[in-house]
């Protein structure tokens, strides 16, 4: 009998153990807001998700494999909640990766962001969501593809340790099995230290076999802790056009609530371009209820020039060509 409690109190302690170097989460974003949107003449009123941050839905883990080695693997859906919907035809389209990850950095494989994205959206006051998004005003040339743009396909990418004294950074090859612009690389290095955040990022995109979609970001943000500076520039290329991105904002702290406001200038130039011009202004508060539940507004405007057709968001309107667009939200933001 003492032999049998024995084992069974072996076994169940090896068991902890087995356990604690493992972990598997649940984890997501539930964002829903009141939204009016007027592009042109047309106006229109919604339910519409995204306005703080993604709605999602994931699971992640890691499992400690010794030695200082581990592996892990992050799926995340990406969901509408206001129509119970998935919000794309690949239900893991967020991403879908696995990890081999130690004090060499990490070695990531499957579908994720690419550099060049995560730098352009690293410096955007409202988190690159909403219809305050600098996403808003990004367009690639016209007449082309880039299946790779801002999330990859068959990517393998590296990521640096975390002990570099803040230097930080990641190179990112994707595959383009016959995919037109699937076939990408790039990289992104930066430093942050303290209220100091800087990077630099460049990625290029097979087209064809002669031509390839080039991206180049530069951006950096500097908290004085009274207020958040934040500002980034993007050039893209191919062929003759190229389209010039800029953007300032700042956020600043009033209590449980933040003050948030972004300036955004677009500049075509070349070809089919050459005329696209616009720009976008931005304001919006969060107040925080908690550390997992927001409230939301914002407020944002696009000053469309020459052949621009930008929009805060889609409303149905057919022809948007040098005319403003302009929305504003109030939400709710629970992440769990």
């Amino acid at each position: 009998m003492k032999k049998t409690l024995f084992a069974l109190a072996a076994l169940g302690a090896f068991a902890g153990a087995a356990s604690a170097q493992s972990s598997v989460q649940l984890f997501g974003t539930v964002d829903l807001a009141a939204r009016y949107v007027k592009n042109g003449d047309v106006k229109r009123t919604d339910l519409a998700s995204n306005g703080n941050s993604t709605s999602r839905l994931g699971v992640r883990g890691v499992e400690d494999l010794g030695g200082g080695l581990k592996a892990g693997f992050w799926l995340e859906a990406a969901v509408n909640p206001d129509s119970g919907t998935a919000d794309s035809s690949r239900f893991w389209g967020r991403r879908s990766t696995v990890s081999l990850m130690g004090d060499f950095g990490e070695v990531r494989l499957g579908r994720d962001k690419m550099p060049t994205q995560l730098a352009f959206e690293a410096y955007d006051v409202f988190g690159a969501t909403g219809i305050a998004d600098i996403n808003t005003t990004y367009r690639v040339p016209s007449g082309i593809t880039v299946a790779a743009n801002s999330r990859a396909d068959n990517a393998v990418q590296y990521f640096l340790p975390g002990n570099l004294n803040g230097v930080y950074g990641s190179l990112a090859v994707a595959a383009g099995e016959g995919v037109t612009g699937g076939k990408y690389m790039g990289g992104r290095l930066g430093w942050a230290s303290g209220p100091v955040d800087v990077s630099v990022a460049y990625g290029q995109n097979e087209i064809t076999d002669s031509d390839d979609f080039k991206r180049f970001v530069v951006g950096g943000s500097y908290d004085f802790q009274v207020v958040k500076v934040l500002a980034n520039y993007q050039e893209t290329k191919f062929q003759d056009q190229k389209d010039r991105h800029m953007t300032v904002g700042a956020s600043v702290p009033f209590g449980v609530g933040e003050f948030k406001a972004s300036y955004s200038k677009i500049d075509g130039r070349g070809g089919a371009i050459a005329d696209r011009d616009a720009d976008q202004f931005a304001i919006g508060y969060v107040h925080n209820l908690s550390k997992r539940t927001a409230l939301y507004t914002t407020y944002a405007y696009i000053k469309n020039d020459g052949t621009a057709n930008y929009v805060v968001a889609d409303n149905g309107a057919t022809s948007m060509t040098g005319r403003k667009s302009q929305g504003v939200d109030v939400g709710i933001r629970h992440s769990f």
